[in-house]
């Protein structure tokens, strides 16, 4: 039937139906949840805590918390959304399903891959998970290299990582020359570089430097360039969460960055950590 009728009004009925394709988006856009305001009126923003040192940690006789992600979450409660902040207790198998099933706002230190990216937003990163080694400065066999892996990769040098981890995986693939000890837990990893019966200790950057915190006399932290299985660390939130709102969030991470404010929270929980005063 439309094809026989005049031009001006086959055209005029193609407008009403995309403007009313225009109109049945709008429900779609304005679902987004508006995170921070149904926060604010309900006074309380609550944080996701699977404890792992530094960036959540857990007093167990007091039960506080501590770490660098816990001093963000707590700070941008109560100084940027002004509410009181609550941390609920968890583990990292149910940290993103509860995220998902509303029993908290924001999920502390998720790393960024992209199987959880279908499941989560997230924020920008606060800092960057990366594999990092760790070295005796004085060692000769090291004295003068740099920060590549071809600067350790040397056939008198020798790799402690713990075996079948993602640093095992991750070194292995690109160590050519140097000899890799696999060792069964991170205690004998450490004890062959302090013992010196290897030269590099490969670990992940933030336990790295919990080790380099509590050993500074000898200790040198190397990221190698270009990075070893980086990924950012960051806050997650639900996927419904408006731009808007996570705009706010991402302003706030991104400023306390720069001014290097996260760096010294970083360093602030890993003197903690390894004073012990937080049992995990």
């Amino acid at each position: 039937m439309a094809r026989f009728l005049p031009r001006t009004i086959r055209n005029m009925l193609v407008c009403a139906s995309a403007i009313g394709a225009l109109l049945t988006q709008v429900p779609a856009q304005a679902a987004d949840v508006s995170l921070w305001k149904d926060i604010q009126k309900a006074g309380v923003l609550r944080c996701g805590a699977a404890v792992a040192a530094p960036y959540v940690m857990r007093d167990a006789r007091s039960g506080e918390y501590s770490g660098y992600f816990v001093d963000l979450c707590r700070d941008f409660g109560e100084r940027v959304l002004k509410v009181k902040v609550e941390f609920v207790d968890t583990n990292w198998d149910n940290l993103v399903a509860g995220l998902q099933g509303g029993k908290w706002d924001m999920a502390m230190a998720l790393n960024q891959t992209p199987e959880r990216a279908l499941a989560v937003s997230f924020s920008v990163p606060a800092t960057d998970y990366q594999v990092s080694l760790l070295i005796n400065k004085d060692n000769p066999k090291l004295a003068s290299a740099g920060n590549t892996i071809g600067d350790f990769d040397k056939p008198d040098v020798t790799f402690a990582v713990m075996s079948g981890t993602a640093q095992d995986k991750a070194i292995s693939g690109v160590i050519k020359q140097g000899k890799i000890m696999r060792l069964p837990g991170m205690d004998e990893v450490r004890m062959a570089v302090m013992s010196k019966r290897a030269d590099v200790l490969v670990d992940a950057s933030d336990t790295n430097h919990l080790f380099a915190v509590a050993n500074p006399g000898w200790t040198k932290e190397v990221l190698p360039k270009p990075a070893l299985a980086k990924q950012g660390v960051a806050f997650g939130v639900r996927r419904d969460v408006s731009a808007a709102d996570l705009q706010t969030l991402n302003i706030y991470l991104a400023q306390r960055r720069e001014t290097g404010e996260i760096d010294a929270l970083v360093d602030k929980a890993s003197q903690l950590a390894n004073a012990d005063k937080t049992p995990q």
